[in-house]
């Protein structure tokens, strides 16, 4: 390497914008909180080139699974809130939902943020974030990556995605082939619009500036902010005491999307839209944007954030058992054959 011209400026890294001493600290400071959700099978990890994680021995025939996703537009509301610390859940959760519902349990989580100017208070709130959704699933947070790209990024802006790896027992995985006619739909609550449809929220709280209003004892922006219920320990424990038959996470798409993925061509899935309590701000983003009944249920969650399919003498015991785990559910439908030219899910 050639020996620089004194004649000339001297430039940096860091007048590029990239400071690498912020990089430094941050991952300082997130050592903590990856500590916090280390668990078996975890050798190596923040810090590494590459992290390192042991499958157990109590497994005959794994199989790995993985997801990634981020959070969408509903970071776009955090960059205008100011509210950083909980779309960190929101990341894990989308990701381990997703693994989960291939009968995997999630076992480690690597997550990436970018950005055009690392602000460290910012990132360790968000990656705090991150830690607390491992927690919440009892996956460990064992690696990721912090980009800083000048000029990508917006000033205050920020990108996620995460990435979840589960295993499942060969015999075990979960794929709705056992799905017939008269099996029982059970819903799980959802914690409010989790983290899809943003993009038609904020055109909703384009025509109606209410973020600071009064919304139920809070402001609306604590309720649009509120993360994405993370059901890991509560399905598995459902997994270890009754057979299911089919688990579809509720994520874009909605309802009338998402059950369809796991149901055999010639079934349909009837749901009851009396038979759950939707949360009131769906009721209000509907009034307010004049959205028709099937955009809702193909947009949002409507109050179901997972759905479980089990047979109709096992819904009884998956109900208490859910319940007893902390979930809110309900009996919201059953499974039924499919006529000719109709849609996979309906909501009477």
């Amino acid at each position: 390497m050639s020996a620089s011209d004194p004649l000339k400026p001297s430039l940096s890294y860091r007048d590029s914008g990239v400071d690498i001493d912020a990089g430094d600290r941050l991952v300082e400071r997130i050592k903590p909180f990856a500590a916090r959700t280390r668990r078996e099978g975890v050798l190596a990890g923040i810090g590494g080139f590459g992290a390192l994680f042991e499958l157990s021995a109590k497994y005959r025939q794994p199989v790995l699974v993985s997801g990634t996703d981020g959070v969408g537009t509903k970071l776009k509301l955090a960059f205008q809130l100011g509210i950083h610390d909980t779309v960190g859940i929101d990341l894990v959760a989308m990701s381990v939902n997703d693994v989960l519902a291939q009968g995997a349990e999630p076992l480690f989580f690597l997550d990436y943020f970018a950005c055009g100017k690392l602000d460290v208070d910012i990132a360790t709130s968000v990656i705090q974030g991150i830690a607390s959704g491992c927690e919440q699933a009892g996956c460990a947070l064992i690696g990721g990556e912090t980009a800083e790209m000048p000029d990508m990024y917006p000033p205050g802006e920020y990108d996620l995605a995460g990435f979840a790896v589960g295993v499942v027992e060969k015999e075990r995985i979960i794929d709705g082939s056992t799905i017939r006619a008269g099996d029982a739909i059970i819903g799980l609550a959802s914690s409010g619009l989790h983290s899809n449809g943003y993009s038609l929220v904020r055109k909703i709280l384009a025509r109606h500036d209410g973020l600071a209003m009064d919304f139920h004892g809070q402001p609306l922006a604590a309720t649009l902010m509120t993360p994405t219920r993370i059901y890991v320990k509560s399905i598995l424990a459902l997994l270890g005491e009754l057979p299911v038959k089919a688990l579809a996470h509720i994520t874009g798409g909605g309802l009338l999307e998402n059950v369809p993925r796991v149901l055999p061509d010639d079934l349909c899935a009837v749901m009851q839209r009396a038979h759950w309590t939707m949360p009131p701000v769906f009721s209000w983003l509907q009034h307010t944007g004049n959205v028709a009944e099937r955009e809702m249920y193909r947009t949002f969650n409507c109050g179901i954030g997972m759905v479980a399919i089990v047979a109709t003498e096992h819904a009884g015991m998956a109900l208490d058992n859910l319940r007893s785990n902390g979930e809110t559910a309900w009996l919201i439908g059953a499974v039924r054959v499919r006529h000719a030219n109709e849609a996979q899910a309906v909501v009477e």
